[in-house]
């Protein structure tokens, strides 16, 4: 009789998958939490109603990546599930908090006048830079490693908050507000775009200086990682992560000084890609870094092979789906409002 597992490695399918929901939420609502961080910083507030406007269609169906990679830890890798969640409680529960403000600002902002209008204005920035500090935050505390005994969490609650989480937290609201500036390059004209575009040369600098410091620093919090990095044969594989992460950053650089338009986004993506794949590399085969493997925190087989099937199904769906919105809400966004 025909079975999944007999044929494929069902713990990194689902491996990959949750990966690339992850990396999926990571880009796409990356860059429209980066408008929210900017938002106020704007010159008019018809800047401030363009840049609302070209996140508008988007970010909620943006947010179904981080609800997919939630659940689908959820379900084919319980054990990492149960023991990633109460370590990171706080900081996750403060970013739904703040992803749920922020998306109330949308739905009133359009609505209000004078004082309630300001209110909604900082509603949606705030709400944006809340999500991208704890997301940050998660980030570090999930790279920098659990404490587990047996099954179970051993730490905590505020383990997760160091000197290296708060980096990160730093480098994700830079990274996010990279891709918010490049974005509003792409979708913007006139003042909007040209404010857009000096926002993004001087977040260069901090992008740059905080992917370097992670670079630098991730190595040395586990002895593997260091070894993956920085020791033969490893570092012949390895290496031409930061040296493609380089040229993606001058190519960046170039695209602005030449006032592209999309080449700037897409060359931004190009290097959140980059360094999640570096993570990627650094915590490979662990789930929970560095204690449980990506095989020990999986379901049962019979699960995921039947789960499988659904994701097979549903997975083209959604991307498609995505596609579509993107390509019917193409081009220049107006500072009219859309709600």
């Amino acid at each position: 009789m025909f079975s999944f597992e007999e044929f494929l490695n069902l713990p990194l399918i689902w491996g990959g998958f949750l990966a690339l929901a992850i990396l999926l939420y990571v880009i796409l609502d990356g860059f429209d939490l980066g408008v929210g961080i900017l938002y106020p910083f704007a010159p008019s507030d018809d800047c401030r109603s363009r840049a609302m406007n070209s996140v508008a269609p988007f970010w909620d169906g943006n947010e179904t990546w981080l609800v997919l990679g939630g659940g689908g830890m959820f379900a084919a890798f319980p054990l990492a599930y149960a023991i990633i969640m109460p370590a990171l409680y706080v900081p996750i529960i403060m970013m739904l908090v703040f992803l749920i403000f922020r998306g109330i600002a949308f739905e009133l902002r359009f609505k209000a006048t004078g004082i309630g209008r300001k209110f909604w204005d900082y509603s949606f920035h705030f709400g944006s830079l809340g999500a991208a500090v704890f997301q940050g935050l998660i980030l570090g505390g999930f790279v920098q490693g659990i404490s587990v005994e047996g099954r179970s969490f051993a730490g905590g609650a505020f383990d997760w908050l160091t000197a290296f989480s708060m980096m990160t937290a730093l480098g994700v609201v830079t990274g996010y507000a990279l891709l918010g500036a490049t974005w509003l390059n792409m979708k913007t004209t006139d003042k909007t775009q040209i404010w857009a575009r000096k926002c993004a040369d001087y977040l260069l600098i901090f992008v740059g200086f905080f992917m370097g410091l992670v670079c630098l620093w991730v190595p040395f919090l586990d002895t593997e990682m260091h070894q993956r990095w920085f020791q033969a044969p490893f570092i012949y594989y390895v290496w031409p992560i930061p040296l493609l992460t380089g040229a993606l950053y001058i190519g960046l650089i170039v695209s602005l000084i030449r006032e592209k338009e999309v080449a700037p986004f897409l060359f931004s993506i190009g290097l959140f890609i980059m360094g999640y794949v570096g993570l990627a590399i650094s915590l490979w085969p662990y789930i929970v870094p560095h204690t449980v493997t990506v095989d020990q925190a999986a379901a049962a087989p019979e699960s995921l092979s039947l789960m499988l099937i659904g994701a097979v199904i549903m997975l083209p769906v959604i991307l498609s789906y995505t596609a579509y919105c993107y390509y019917v809400f193409r081009g220049k966004v107006g500072h009219e409002p859309l709600y």
